[in-house]
């Protein structure tokens, strides 16, 4: 993940900050700055986090069921 967030892995939970509308989103994958996000009102977006850094909300919620 060279030159990404270290954050930013599979399944943490982010905001978009331009894009309020979208809600919460999880990330599903990570290919250096581009980052897949699923998020609750927007949908599945690819995102440059070199143009729209992401705002990092919380861990995997399936983590805290272990």
């Amino acid at each position: 993940m060279s030159g990404s967030d270290p954050f930013l892995e599979p399944g943490v939970i982010v905001r978009h900050p331009g894009r309020d509308d979208w809600g919460l989103g999880q990330v599903q994958s990570v290919a250096g700055r581009k980052v897949t996000v699923n998020f609750q009102d927007g949908g599945k977006q690819v995102i440059d986090t070199s143009v729209a850094p992401l705002t990092f909300v919380s861990n995997d919620p399936r983590s805290a069921r272990r």
